[in-house]
């Protein structure tokens, strides 16, 4: 299964992850949940960057909290409204939020 997880709180513990079960596992960033990819505190980077190779935020959540793309971490692929739309429809089998 190929699983898409929204991830709109940046209080989310990345412990949750490692119960999911997915052959294909995505995190896309969202609302509050795009401070994982642009914050670091003592710093080290959010655990949830470990946990999976396809990570995504959306530039538009970015740009709204004053943050430019260049503040994201590396492993993160910023992408747009439109992005997400074609991850959901395209790249994953079910998706949830966080």
């Amino acid at each position: 299964m190929k699983l898409g997880v929204f991830v709109s709180d940046f209080k989310f513990t990345a412990d949750i992850l490692d119960r999911l079960k997915a052959d294909k596992l995505g995190i896309i960033l969202v609302q509050n949940g795009i401070y994982h990819a642009t914050t670091k505190e003592n710093g080290k980077s959010s655990s949830l960057l470990d946990k999976t190779s396809n990570l995504y935020a959306l530039s538009e959540d970015i740009q709204i909290r004053g943050l430019k793309t260049t503040d994201v971490d590396k492993r993160v692929k910023v992408v747009n409204y439109s992005d997400v739309v074609d991850l959901v429809f395209n790249e994953y089998d079910k998706v949830a939020w966080l």
